[in-house]
């Protein structure tokens, strides 16, 4: 059985400002990543760092449906091999937009397993900081690396 999970999150912010808020490098960068290259575009390749875990990662950007859905590609499990992360964001009403984060394409060994518990704690993290920074203008991340 492949491991995969969803985690989702209501963020009290219309969904234009929502979806900009993880598009835009300068707003990912105010609570996520500690850079982006670039902003997610379709068939373009970003490189994403962060505070935490040295180097660059890339992101291979497959698909952007704007204000609704974001697919791209990153090296994200132990062995060097491609994991998927869709993005959806759903308007609820005018002022509220649920985001949905799901991650697929790991491998059914051990350490893939506990790779992909580890990816499914970051991004409801990453959701978290999202709705700090949006709601509350807060980077939650900040004074937060080891």
């Amino acid at each position: 059985m492949e491991p995969r999970f969803q985690v989702q999150l209501k963020v009290q912010k219309p969904v234009a400002q929502v979806f900009d808020a993880v598009v835009d490098p300068r707003k990912l960068s105010g609570y996520f990543v500690q850079t982006a290259s670039g902003p997610l575009v379709a068939g373009t390749t970003v490189k994403w760092s962060f505070a935490e875990v040295p180097g660059e990662h890339d992101v291979v950007v497959r698909e952007v449906e704007k204000d609704a859905r974001l697919v791209f590609e990153w090296e994200a499990g132990p062995g060097g091999y491609q994991i998927r992360v869709e993005m959806r964001f759903t308007p609820i009403d005018t002022g509220n937009t649920m985001v949905q984060i799901r991650e697929s394409g790991w491998k059914d060994t051990l350490a893939d397993v506990q790779a992909s518990y580890g990816n499914c704690g970051g991004w409801m993290h990453m959701m978290s900081c999202l709705k700090a920074y949006l709601e509350y203008g807060i980077n939650l991340r900040a004074g937060g690396a080891m």
